[in-house]
């Protein structure tokens, strides 16, 4: 039997602890910061009866995990490798395998190098996997590297997402704009990308760079297709409101003229001569607005795949359980999902 614990009892754990524990895992453990909910039962989560399980603090993490002994730690808290720095450290340290929704580790090789050089090392010492996974591993990387597979030639790979930032908590709202105005849009967000290539680099070299979730995908796309990064850039454009809009996530109405969230759009060009042009637009959704996923692969021939209504919640909850045997067999480090095969179904 697999012993999982569950780093972050927020919305999106509600899914990954029922997930894994329809698939016969036990749950040994859960953390999080919310002193509200800290001390009870899971259940306050899951709803229905007590399972057994009380939710520890983050303080109390590292003394929980060493008696419960886990083979796997789900990780569902911010996006951001430098927020997930204790996290993934305390696990690699800990010997326990780890697997993440936060998006920039789907590939932080791009963007983190250092710091997820340290967990890399540090996990290899203790012979345990850590990873990053979740819709991103389905709908912009496994899905894009299938219709590639299915292309005589590529020319490029052209793909655009979007989602409510209603769904994810006021830290990823904040993190797209939402709630600004289009000056303070500006000078907090999009001034950040209008920098040269070195000085891009330099922030990358030392972990302070801030990449959109785009960034990552765009390097996870290029490593499943064997292609070389000749350079990438990236543009967070406002999404503007059209009338007075109510975010029940941020507290406040958005007013007209003012953000109601963020396309950022990263363009990658390699040398084999594939351009990868990606975008990702998060915000506050009108209600005529839903997810969707349109790519386009160009080449010979040209296949356009449209994915509308798409269950992102629990879409990613579900890949990051299914994921979940390939994290235990694979190799020891930080190993993106990228070098772990397609993306399966795995009930049992």
């Amino acid at each position: 039997m697999i012993k999982f614990i569950q780093y972050g009892c927020g919305k999106m754990s509600k899914y990954t602890i029922g997930y894994a524990m329809e698939r016969g895992y036990e749950l040994v453990g859960a953390v999080d910061v919310n002193p509200d909910i800290i001390g009870k039962d899971v259940s306050c989560v899951l709803g229905g009866d007590n399972v057994g399980v009380v939710i520890t603090s983050a303080d109390e993490a590292k003394s929980m995990i060493e008696s419960v002994k886990p083979d796997v730690c789900i990780v569902t808290t911010m996006s951001l490798m430098s927020d997930l720095k204790e996290p993934l450290m305390l696990c690699a340290e800990l010997g326990v395998n780890a697997i993440t929704t936060c998006e920039e580790a789907f590939y932080p090789f791009n963007s983190s190098p250092k710091l997820t050089k340290e967990i890399d090392e540090i996990a290899k010492a203790n012979n345990c996997t850590i990873t990053g996974s979740g819709y991103q591993d389905a709908f912009w990387g496994n899905l894009i590297s299938t219709l590639c597979g299915a292309t005589n030639k590529i020319t490029k790979i052209k793909g655009s997402t979007s989602y409510n930032v209603e769904d994810y908590g006021i830290a990823l709202a904040k993190a797209h704009g939402a709630g600004l105005s289009v000056e303070d849009f500006d000078k907090e967000i999009a001034s950040v990308d209008r920098i040269s290539d070195e000085e891009r680099n330099k922030m990358i070299e030392e972990g302070t760079y801030q990449p959109s979730y785009m960034w990552n995908t765009n390097g996870w796309l290029c490593d499943k297709l064997g292609l070389t990064i000749e350079s990438q850039t990236q543009e967070c454009i406002p999404q503007i409101a059209k009338e007075d809009i109510y975010s029940s996530t941020l507290n406040m109405t958005i007013k007209k003229g003012d953000a109601t969230g963020m396309s950022a759009k990263v363009t990658t060009m390699t040398k084999e001569g594939v351009i990868i042009e990606t975008e990702c637009i998060g915000k506050v959704y009108d209600e005529t607005e839903f997810d969707s996923n349109d790519w386009t692969v160009f080449g010979e021939p040209d296949t356009r795949m449209i994915i509308n209504k798409p269950a992102t919640v629990e879409l990613t909850c579900a890949t990051i359980v299914n994921r979940i045997p390939d994290l235990i067999k694979s190799e020891a480090g930080f190993v993106p999902t990228s070098k772990m095969g397609e993306l399966k179904y795995n009930r049992n």
